[in-house]
């Protein structure tokens, strides 16, 4: 699958068209489609654990959860993944996380008992 993004272009490509290439060309055009290096969901988990680490529970975090549950990361191993980080990367990180995940993971729990 490659990814094609144009949030930078869209976002900022008049104001700082050199960012807007960096973050669309290079890191998702070129970095985030080196498949053959590490796979896609290897990639989303090693993201989401970054920003958390770094405390970003923004939109970025919510995208990159959407990816990460698009590149095959279930419901269940994301709720490892933050747990397990909770313990690194900082309780009240971890928790912002949490809130975050159950939103974009939302439609999985209907197929829960």
């Amino acid at each position: 699958m490659t990814i094609k993004q144009t949030a930078g272009h869209d976002a900022l490509g008049e104001f700082a068209p050199e960012f807007a290439h960096l973050n669309d060309d290079i890191l998702f055009g070129e970095v985030w489609n080196r498949e053959d290096k590490l796979p896609l969901k290897l990639r989303s988990i090693v993201t989401v654990s970054a920003l958390i680490g770094k405390g970003i529970t923004d939109s970025s975090l919510k995208y990159h959860l959407a990816s990460a549950h698009a590149n095959g990361v279930t419901r269940e191993e994301m709720a490892e993944l933050l747990t397990h980080i909770a313990f690194y990367a900082g309780w009240p990180n971890a928790w912002a996380a949490f809130n975050v995940a159950k939103e974009v993971y939302a439609d999985d729990a209907d197929t829960k008992e």
